[in-house]
């Protein structure tokens, strides 16, 4: 299908000033430039033309909005001039699988200020010796070359779907190592009350032993007491005997 004919499919009678994305891949440039396209589509935020046969990007519109720029698996050689006039806003562009041989023919991405992230894959370029510094060096506002920043990390799903270099959700919600700090205290907390439990738990065993200490101390002590009673009782009882037999001896002497 002609690139023209699948634009015109695609805008499906939308007003192309409210189309924000426009994916036309492997139709067909019929003389290697952008056709279909105007300047209407003032509100294009990410195209993609992804192995249609385009040699050139001369033809491209005036796309102010335009973040992504999709056109791998082309023929593109040069002319990346109109890119900085026409797209002042991009932030991704991917030119794997074209015909970019040198770093000279990426020199005029130095004008696109917000180019955040660049993808050569495939192309000649990637071949040369220093390539990643070379291109680093020549595109200081470069983050990621190839979905790789210059300490060879890998770029965030988060910041490559659509283009949008945002920061995740977990970092807008606060500083890392808050809620970490939370729990730990929570734990320190928890760890604290098991303690203090543990600790009430030990003394209140130690207070039964005492207490049940003290019962058998009582109980010692009574029947001491009761042994002691049942001496002095026996000696009562035993005087007062005594004194029975000493009475009935003088009642026989006074006979």
């Amino acid at each position: 299908m002609e690139m023209k004919k699948r634009i015109s499919l695609e805008l499906r009678n939308r007003n192309p000033a409210e189309v924000a994305e426009l994916v036309v891949d492997n139709c067909r440039s019929s003389d290697g430039e952008v056709e279909g396209l105007t300047d209407d589509y003032t509100g294009l935020e990410i195209l993609s033309m992804v192995n249609v046969g385009l040699s050139s990007l001369s033809k491209l519109p005036s796309l102010p909005k335009l973040r992504k720029l999709e056109v791998s698996d082309n023929t593109i050689s040069g002319g990346l001039d109109a890119l900085a006039e026409k797209c002042p806003s991009l932030t991704y562009l991917n030119l794997s699988g074209n015909k970019i041989k040198d770093l000279s023919t990426i020199e005029p991405l130095q004008n696109l200020k917000n180019l955040k992230s660049l993808d050569l894959y495939s192309c000649e370029v990637s071949a040369l010796d220093d390539y990643r510094e070379g291109v680093f060096e020549l595109l200081p506002q470069l983050t990621y070359l190839d979905g790789f920043d210059e300490e060879d990390n890998e770029v965030p799903d988060s910041e490559a779907e659509n283009g949008c270099f945002v920061p995740d959700e977990d970092d807008e919600a606060g500083p890392p190592g808050d809620d970490d700090d939370e729990d730990d205290d929570e734990d320190e907390e928890g760890s604290e009350g098991d303690e203090v439990g543990l600790s009430y738990l030990m003394k209140e065993g130690i207070q039964d032993e005492e207490d049940d200490g003290d019962y058998v101390e009582e109980d010692e002590e009574d029947e001491e007491e009761e042994e002691d009673g049942d001496e002095d009782g026996a000696a009562v009882q035993g005087e007062k005997r005594k004194r029975d037999a000493d009475d009935e001896g003088e009642d026989d002497d006074d006979e």
